[in-house]
């Protein structure tokens, strides 16, 4: 890690990779993402800022950065932080304190060796794996690190379960973390090490109103044609008649370093 103090270079211009239903999703649904998703526990953030060094002079990248809720606790740790993000709603959603671009995975708009550590939150499965990890490998320090962070949803609770039981009519072949398919590029690369995992307990209390903006901020929930999406939040609300609702996640932690 390097200590000294600088700043993550823009390359003049990036091209645009996104899947469908993410862009049209998450296109719609960036206010529902920002009042409904779980942030990171702060366990999580601190083990990741202590493993990974991330205070001052640390420059980190965030990719697929959504409203930013992985960027700004991130920044809190105090790095420098550089939110990379290709939907222009969620992008502006960050907000100040941290350094907002418009990018892909695929292709960042940044010059190569430019950040110590490259985030990403809730979407390396919507990547193409081989090309992003090229292109982390492209942008970091010769002994720079990737994290991956996932609020992951335990099947075994109640309110998992039955909100899985409305969604599965939906999901179709969407790209999702459970598949795991994702995970068969980190079995073949030669550009980063053996990933290593650290779990942590999460939850939210939601209301109706805020389980249906969780759920809502679904890609593809978010993505319906409106009345069948208003159906399916209505059974959501369903699920909490009245008061809150516990709804607990276990956030996982994996990094890797860039191998040279």
């Amino acid at each position: 890690m390097r200590q000294h103090r600088h700043s993550a270079g823009e390359t003049p211009t990036s091209r645009t990779h996104l899947h469908d239903v993410a862009a049209v999703g998450f296109g719609r649904s960036s206010a529902a993402y920002e009042r409904g998703r779980p942030g990171y526990p702060a366990a999580a953030v601190g083990w990741l800022a202590e493993r990974l060094g991330l205070g001052p002079g640390a420059v980190v990248v965030d990719v697929a950065a959504g409203t930013g809720k992985l960027s700004r606790a991130l920044a809190a740790a105090g790095a420098e932080v550089v939110a990379v993000e290709p939907v222009a709603s969620m992008r502006q959603a960050i907000g100040s304190g941290v350094r907002a671009l418009e990018g892909v995975a695929e292709a960042l708009p940044l010059v190569e060796h430019s950040a110590d550590v490259i985030t990403v939150g809730q979407a390396f499965h919507w990547f193409d794996g081989d090309a992003a990890l090229r292109e982390f490998h492209r942008v970091l320090h010769p002994g720079g690190s990737l994290a991956l962070v996932w609020n992951l949803r335990p099947l075994n609770e109640p309110i998992h379960a039955a909100i899985e039981e409305i969604l599965g009519r939906y999901r179709g072949d969407v790209p999702s973390h459970r598949n795991r398919r994702w995970r068969g590029v980190f079995e073949r690369t030669r550009l980063f090490g053996p990933l290593e995992e650290r779990n942590f307990p999460n939850e939210q209390q939601l209301d109706a109103e805020g389980l249906a903006d969780r759920v809502g901020s679904t890609s593809f929930i978010a993505a319906l044609p409106s009345k069948e999406r208003e159906r399916v939040l209505a059974n959501v609300r369903a699920l909490v008649p009245g008061g809150t609702v516990r709804v607990p996640y276990v956030t996982a932690v994996e990094v890797t370093e860039r191998l040279p």
